[in-house]
């Protein structure tokens, strides 16, 4: 996409691409038809995947530990490796690893990765869900995907690096545990909290991003995550003293809050974008259907243009990058067959648009449903609503350039993720944080916290590629 992104503030002159790009193909040599490393990578994901880091019955600790393992084994210091956990968590630990640059000016490279994974039972799945499988061209296992593809490419490049001409800037690895349960001790929170000097960086490569092939396994795009939504619950709720059913009353709280259920699903929340969602509506447009084409180049030149909104709100994905969005999910209400209700709560689940409040959202509910017999109550978050981080040369010019390279003309999109990762812990400490392209997923989202989950084998082998190029670009900056 070059400098197409549709943003002054992405510009640069003809020399200094020119120049940047010839500086990161002649540090980025082509990657030879049989890689020797390869067979390395395969035996360090298969482990990673094979070692069972659901909370229930794993241990991220075990996993951590053998990733240590292989750093040593390549000559990492005792003082550059760094396990962490918690007493009342033991097996729940994490690690990070440094490999010092010639230059102790310069800020870090920080490469971000959870090792948890969502829980999976074997009697549901085709396949054992803890070992790894090779089949038809896909990775199948829990976690090959989300996030263990990622982070065992992070760790298989700290391995590589330290056999290769130092780099300018010191590169960090942080893999961690949490990040797939709410509730559950969160490595990202805790280093940001207890060791922010341990990790400190000019930016994170964190997962988010990645890309996407069509369904018959066609790449189809690249995406760089730059900024998500923020993941908030609320409760909704009524009380009233009930009675027999026998006696129906107007004062009944199911239907007061049956009430307050619809005007949340009729409210529509203000369309606020930023530099991420605008360039993502211009240079996405091509993608989708011709009807919407226009639509999402109207929306990005004008937020208020009543017709293009309309059009737009009604397909999910582009609706949830316009604007903050709240859903109900649960619902409880009553105590018996036959008394009127005492009782009715819902949980209504909100995606927050960066720049907006937690209580904000709330008052916003709170006028939309205009009934004051039913509470809106905000509840514990995992993290603070995330900072938007820039959206840069720095980090995008790279990252387009060795695209090129590595996908020829695949587009590039900057995204703005309406999921959640650990990036917000990270941002909150002053570190953005962004989502790497270069790992293609299936469009259909690959089982990723589901069933059978899988990643194409040939995804992971070349984003690997893409990405060991991608950060040797950054860090030598």
């Amino acid at each position: 996409m070059g400098g197409g992104i549709g943003h002054a503030a992405m510009m640069t002159t003809a020399r200094t691409t020119a120049a940047l790009f010839a500086t990161i193909m002649a540090a980025s040599p082509a990657v030879a038809a049989t890689d020797p490393t390869e067979a390395a990578f395969r035996e360090l994901f298969k482990e990673l995947v094979n070692t069972n880091t659901a909370l229930s019955a794993g241990s991220c600790t075990k996993a951590a530990r053998q990733i240590g393992a292989r750093l040593k084994a390549v000559g990492y210091a005792d003082s550059q490796i760094t396990y962490f956990s918690i007493p009342q968590k033991p097996e729940e630990g994490g690690i990070v690893a440094v490999l010092p640059g010639r230059d102790p000016s310069l800020k870090a490279i920080l490469l971000l990765g959870h090792i948890d994974v969502v829980e999976a039972k074997r009697e549901d799945w085709t396949r054992d869900p803890f070992t790894m499988v090779e089949e038809g061209g896909f990775f199948y296992a829990r976690g090959v995907a989300d996030d263990k593809a990622q982070s065992a490419v992070f760790a298989d490049t700290m391995v590589r690096l330290k056999s290769e001409k130092p780099l300018k800037r010191t590169v960090k690895l942080a893999l961690t545990c949490g990040e797939e349960t709410a509730g559950a001790f969160n490595g990202a929170q805790w280093l940001a909290a207890n060791r922010p000097d341990l990790i400190a960086a000019e930016f994170a490569m964190n997962e988010g991003g990645g890309g996407r092939v069509r369904p018959d396994g066609t790449p189809e795009q690249l995406s760089m995550q730059v900024g998500e939504k923020h993941y908030q619950d609320y409760m909704l709720e009524v009380t009233n003293p009930g009675g027999h059913s026998s006696r129906p009353v107007p004062d009944n709280a199911i239907y007061q809050l049956a009430g307050a259920l619809k005007a949340v699903e009729a409210h529509r929340f203000p369309i606020v974008l930023n530099d991420t969602t605008r360039a993502f509506f211009v240079n996405a447009s091509s993608m989708f259907p011709a009807p919407i084409q226009g639509p999402m180049r109207a929306i990005a030149a004008n937020p208020n243009d009543v017709d293009a909104a309309g059009i737009l709100s009604m397909e999910p994905t582009l609706n949830a990058m316009l604007r903050t969005t709240c859903v109900a999910t649960q619902v409880d209400a009553g105590h018996a067959q036959n008394a009127l209700p005492q009782r009715a709560a819902a949980n209504v689940n909100c995606r927050i648009i960066p720049g907006e409040t937690v209580e904000g959202t709330r008052l916003a509910l709170e006028k939309a449903i205009g009934n004051p017999k039913v509470s809106v109550t905000a509840k514990n978050a995992r993290n603070e609503v995330a900072v938007q981080p820039p959206l840069t040369d720095r980090v995008l010019k790279p990252a387009q350039a060795l695209a090129r390279k590595h996908f020829g003309n695949l587009p590039l999109l900057p995204i703005m993720s309406t999921g959640a990762t650990d990036g917000p812990f990270l941002a909150a400490v002053g570190i953005p944080v962004y989502g790497m392209p270069g790992i293609l997923y299936e469009a259909d989202g690959g089982g990723i916290h589901g069933l059978n989950e899988r990643i194409r084998v040939s995804s992971v082998l070349k984003g690997r590629a893409y990405l060991h190029d991608l950060l040797k670009a950054y860090a030598d900056e």
